[in-house]
């Protein structure tokens, strides 16, 4: 299967504006995503979804082509939903959400994405990784919950499942930012309402399952550090000097 790869990047990111442009390493944060999603065996195209002229110019200058949406959109994937009408994709097309943020997503684990919802009847795709239960607490680090067959009951921010006895046999997933969708889905998720578990958890994929619609993951090996704050940038600055 081939797929292509929407970034949404936006400017204004609360706890670290204009996220995507710092460039510390020599290269804007966003050029590095791209760069990452490049190796992806399953991926014919690379597109940064934004609402920003200077992102859209920063994208330019390194060769990657960016396309300009709407500055009021509820969420990054209704971001990509406009994204995928401005460039004409098909209905049965899958796109590949990567958040403009993770600089060192594996290029096997976009390749692990498209196979999975290729080969999977649900809508939506996405991917989790083991997370030490001492991380757990971390409001930042997003914690997914799966049933037998690998499709999600819930999204939180706060630990979950609960360890009630404190036995310390509970498994926590981290939910990592990417997902797989075909572009009528993408269509679909647009028109649905904001949900309360959404709105209060600030996690868009809770309005999927909110509205009655099917998520499945796969558990990949990535530590899925993604770029929040600035103390996330700093070392990530740091692990790239070190390289």
């Amino acid at each position: 299967m081939s797929a292509i790869v929407l970034i949404p990047a936006r400017y204004a990111s609360t706890r670290l504006p204009g996220k995507p442009l710092l460039a510390r390493t020599g290269k804007p944060l966003i050029q590095h995503v791209v760069e990452s999603v490049r190796k992806a065996e399953s991926i014919h195209r690379i597109v940064v979804a934004t609402d920003d002229p200077r992102i859209a110019d920063a994208v330019a200058a390194f060769g990657g082509e960016a396309v300009m949406t709407s500055p009021a959109h509820r969420s990054g994937t209704d971001r990509l939903a406009e994204a995928a009408e401005l460039l004409g994709l098909a209905d049965d097309e899958i796109v590949v959400n990567v958040q403009g943020d993770e600089p060192d997503i594996p290029a096997h684990c976009i390749d692990r994405l498209v196979d999975l919802l290729a080969g999977s009847g649900a809508p939506m795709a996405t991917l989790v990784t083991p997370l030490p239960a001492d991380q757990a607490g971390d409001p930042n680090k997003v914690k997914a919950v799966l049933d037998a067959r690998g499709k999600a009951l819930y999204f939180s921010r706060s630990p979950v499942p609960f360890d009630r006895d404190g036995t310390g046999g509970v498994r926590y997933f981290l939910h990592l930012g990417v997902y797989a969708c075909r572009v009528a889905f993408l269509r679909t998720f647009a028109s649905l309402a904001p949900t309360p578990l959404e709105t209060a958890e600030k996690l868009e994929q809770l309005r999927a399952l909110e509205h009655g619609y099917e998520i499945v993951a796969a558990t990949v090996r990535y530590d899925g550090v993604g770029i929040d704050t600035p103390e996330d940038y700093a070392a990530f600055v740091a692990r790239r000097k070190g390289a």
